[in-house]
């Protein structure tokens, strides 16, 4: 009975025939309780069998589930490993061409104000030219305006008053001439400015 195909079961137990009662036999009693008590716990074991059986199979199908969890977690992880590494590469990238055209627009920004700055140079080089012309113009007039209100004076005193020295021409730093008088304090604020 060591056969592995064979496999007894509790209604196997339960309908063998011993064959013919012999006169010295066993106890029928005691053999048909033995039998009773065999397909009892045959039939506990087969159900303990079934319960195991079943419950491995759910271990079973826990442990494929949860290798399958691993699995996707890990692929999971390295692919955030993978992100990570690709989002800090795209991020630097960007970090660099931002800094880049950070520096190249203030450059630009600092050669336009250079440029303004030489232009407001001019400007006021030339407002300046322009000032100092115009002054002397004023001055020429002021002084032309002096010299015919000596004039005038001196003719309204009569022939008796000495004659009006003639302011004396002298040339400026533009190179026009220039009459020496005694300036107002009104031209004088003026020319200061």
């Amino acid at each position: 009975m060591s056969d592995e195909s064979f496999h007894l079961t509790p209604l196997d137990i339960r309908r063998y025939d011993f064959g013919a009662k012999s006169f010295r036999g066993y106890d029928e009693k005691k053999v048909e309780d033995f039998r009773n008590q065999v397909a009892e716990e045959l039939e506990r074991l087969t159900r303990v069998n079934q319960d195991l059986d079943s419950k491995a199979r759910g271990f079973h199908e826990q442990l494929r589930a949860f290798r399958e969890r691993d699995k996707a977690l890990n692929e999971a992880l390295v692919s955030a490993q993978q992100l990570r590494s690709e989002i800090r590469e795209q991020a630097e990238r960007e970090a660099q061409l931002i800094l880049r055209e950070a520096r190249a627009e203030g450059e630009r920004q600092l050669d336009a104000m250079r440029n303004d700055t030489r232009q407001l140079e001019a400007d006021i080089v030339g407002l300046e030219k322009s000032r100092r012309a115009f002054i002397g113009q004023l001055r020429q007039i002021a002084e032309r305006q002096l010299a015919e209100l000596a004039a005038a004076e001196g003719a309204s005193r009569g022939s008796a008053a000495p004659p009006t020295p003639a302011p004396k021409a002298s040339e400026d730093a533009e190179g026009e001439n220039r009459v020496h008088m005694k300036t107002p304090a009104w031209l004088e604020s003026l020319v200061k400015e």
